[in-house]
């Protein structure tokens, strides 16, 4: 049987391809240290469990397509706290992120269109383009710039009648990069110049680190009605199984379009939803806790790989994701390797391999991504079994 040339020219995601490696080195009796998702061990707040213990209808029912009005509601005031005000019918609650990523691109692009993205970027980006048929053009950012965008003129000379939209993670994943006001104000005056949306996954926005400023492209007043906000409760609240995303946007029309995808799939789980209202009740010190917590994380992670010969690495400013450049030739190999081969006290750690992270061919093959999302021992055991690894590994360049 033929299947078709959409789903075969998807990426298979390089973050759980290697996940059955894994669960065998865990039946042959290791422990592993998982550094290759963005799985917080934070606990989730219990208001979240205690709302959905507390539900007592007799009959569970579809929900609006276009979510529950307590949770719009809730996002509503969410988004007061940064200055964003969204009416009832511009934000539409999704099955988490990715359904909001995935719809946005069927709502601005055609077959054969195309979206920017800055590289490195999270893999369905490019899984979730490729399925509807829009092609990514990378953006190539640098490690030695601290994954910055590239001036105005760069992204400019990629732009082609094709192009609908720049595609941005803000704080981004994989990179850890905060954009600075000045490089959204650029993006914000490239799609006013050139009639392009914006897509900005904004879903790490409470973590940025170093007393930076954080600006959200809803600030943007100009753009207002450009922007598609992408978000999600999944890391935010370390809520990841719940699967509550949302889209908001100033663009009623672009909302009322969507809608029609929302009522497709009918309706968002109900009772994810219940819980996910009283999450946005959370007191705002929870938040605080939360982001000293990845901080501290972060610097344990970075400290430890600045010392390492050979590992090329830059300060990540936000969520909670380093990419670094290894002393080795291929990164997958050496993962593989880590699961398959070698460990520490019976110990060892997963890694993701950077290159199914970048559009440009053979950019990231040297490179992993970190997330630095266990605790702090736990980190440090990581980090030292890394270091060992290193030393040891055959491979090396």
């Amino acid at each position: 049987m033929n299947l078709s040339k959409r789903v075969r020219g998807m990426q298979q995601s390089p973050i759980r391809k290697l996940v059955p490696i894994a669960e065998n080195a865990k039946k042959q009796g290791k422990k592993v240290y998982h550094l290759n998702i963005g799985q917080p061990d934070i606990e989730t707040p219990s208001e979240f469990f205690n709302a959905v213990k507390n539900f007592d209808e007799k009959v569970l029912k579809y929900s609006f397509s276009q979510g529950i009005p307590e949770l719009i509601d809730a996002l509503i005031e969410y988004y007061k706290r940064y200055d964003i005000n969204f009416e009832n019918d511009e934000i539409l609650i999704t099955n988490g992120g990715s359904e909001a990523l995935l719809f946005s691109l069927i709502a601005v692009a055609d077959h054969g269109d195309e979206v920017l993205v800055p590289e490195p970027f999270y893999t369905n980006y490019n899984g979730f383009s490729s399925a509807v048929g829009v092609n990514v053009v990378p953006i190539t950012t640098k490690a030695t710039e601290g994954f910055h965008l590239p001036k105005k003129q760069a992204i400019e000379n990629l732009i082609t009648p094709k192009t609908k939209a720049i595609l941005l993670s803000n704080p981004g994943n994989p990179t850890g990069v905060v954009y600075t006001p000045d490089e959204i104000q650029m993006v914000a005056d490239i799609v006013k110049e050139y009639n392009l949306f914006v897509i900005a996954d904004e879903v790490y926005r409470e973590f940025v680190y170093d007393n930076l400023k954080y600006t959200s492209f809803g600030n943007i007043d100009e753009i207002s009605d450009r922007v598609i906000i992408v978000d999600s409760i999944s890391k935010r609240y370390s809520a990841c199984g719940a699967r509550i995303g949302s889209i908001a946007s100033k663009n009623k029309d672009l909302i009322k379009q969507i809608l029609k995808l929302c009522q497709g799939r009918l309706c968002v789980p109900t009772l994810e939803q219940v819980g996910a209202v009283e999450l946005y009740s959370v007191p705002q010190e929870y938040f605080l806790d939360v982001h000293n917590e990845y901080q501290k994380r972060r610097d344990i992670v970075y400290n430890a790989l600045k010392e390492m010969p050979g590992v090329i690495c830059e300060k990540p400013k936000g969520a909670f994701y380093v990419i670094a450049k290894l002393p080795v030739v291929d990164a997958e190999e050496f993962v593989i390797w880590l699961l398959k081969e070698f460990d520490v006290d019976n110990e060892t750690i997963m890694l993701a391999p950077a290159e199914g992270f970048y559009a440009t061919e053979g950019l990231g093959k040297d490179e992993v991504r970190l997330a630095y999302i266990l605790n702090e021992d736990d980190l440090r055991k990581a980090m030292n079994i890394l270091k060992i690894a290193l030393e040891k590994y055959p491979n090396k360049k």
